[in-house]
Order: C-alpha cells, then structure tokens, then sequence
C-alpha cells in the first residue's frame, strides 16, 4: 500500500502542474511546498508565508526564448569611422553606411566566402592592409578604408564603380568596364547608396 504522504506528494504536483500550464495562468511558475503538522503537502505559485519552501524553479518562457542582445550597435564605432575617414580622404557617412552593409556593425562577421570583421575584408588582403586582427574594430576599419579608397583611385573616383570593386574585385569592374551583371554586387552598390544618403541627411 502507498503512504498517504506520497499520494498527497504527487497529486499535488500534478494537480499544481496542471493548474499553471492553463491558458491565462499566471506567468510565475516556480513551486512552492509546505508540509503541515499532519504530514500534508500544501504547494502554491504565490507563498503567503516563510513557511513554504521552493520545490522547483520553472524557467519563464520569455527566459527561455529570449535572444540575447547584440553588444554593438550603429554608434558604436563612430569614432574609428570619422579618423579613417580623415586619414584616406572618405566621407564618414559613406564609411557608416559600408560598414552597415557589409556586417550590420558586428565586428565578428564572418562570411560564406570567409570575410572578415566589420568590412568584411577578404583573408588574401590582410597581409597587403596590414591587418593582423581582422576582427579588431578599428584594424578593420583601417584596414577597409585604405582599399576602398585604392578601389576610388583606381577607377578615378567613380563611387559606384568603386563600390562594385569592393565587392566583386577591381577586376571584375574592368572586365565589364561597368557595374559588373552580378545580383549580389549590384544590390550592394544601391544598398550603400541608399544608406549613404540616410547618413548623410541624418
């Protein structure tokens, strides 16, 4: 025969389980237990004294499902942007709005063909820019700037040329003299475009 002490154990719990999972239950689910004098188990959601103790901790659903936050956000590099930009001779809002573009302003990006960092610079051109942290914001940003503004020398000072080059690479630009006829590079020179003048109109 069981014990009435672990009868009135599980009921309880299940009959408390059952009651917290209806809809419009209140969001708290941790359990509470007191056992009286006579040996019954008494279990709540809202204890109305020391005398109960907690049984079992339930993890809100909202802790549960939450995403964590990003730690970066559009302002955070605004310095490092503003003395790159002084040092190549680039507007800052272009700067910002390249950055936004390429890696939403996380400096630990890293895309499907291997880019890197907030500019997403390529493995092969770390050497050349003197990155030795790609994912070091302002060695990164450094580092974007300098080959953006070579891409705006090389291909005298054609912004979207010179974009699409960042992109596509410089010798993609000069086989088709033009934009080249790639979905993802002609998207990325009117996405910068576009967040170019949002920056700049504020």
């Amino acid at each position: 025969m069981i014990p009435t002490r672990q009868v009135n154990h599980w009921l309880g719990i299940l009959i408390f389980l059952c009651l917290t999972l209806l809809p419009g239950a209140g969001a708290r689910a941790d359990i509470y237990v007191y056992v009286d004098h006579q040996g019954v188990m008494h279990f709540t959601n809202t204890p109305t004294s020391s005398n109960y103790k907690v049984y079992m901790k339930e993890t809100h659903r909202e802790e549960r499902s939450a995403e964590p936050r990003p730690w970066f956000s559009i302002e955070s590099y605004d310095d490092v942007i503003a003395e790159a930009a002084r040092l190549h001779g680039l507007s800052p809002y272009l700067l910002k709005a390249m950055i936004h573009v390429e890696s939403y302003f996380n400096p630990k990006a890293v895309s499907k063909k291997g880019a890197m960092g907030l500019m997403q610079i390529m493995p092969d051109n770390l050497g050349p820019l003197n990155i030795n942290d790609p994912f070091d914001p302002w060695e990164n940003i450094m580092g974007g700037a300098r080959y953006f503004r070579a891409m705006l020398e090389r291909f005298n000072f054609q912004l979207p040329l010179a974009l699409a080059a960042y992109n596509a690479g410089p010798s993609a630009v000069e086989r088709y003299n033009d934009i080249p006829p790639y979905k993802e590079t002609e998207d990325y020179v009117k996405k910068v475009m576009r967040f170019f003048r949002i920056y700049k109109n504020g």
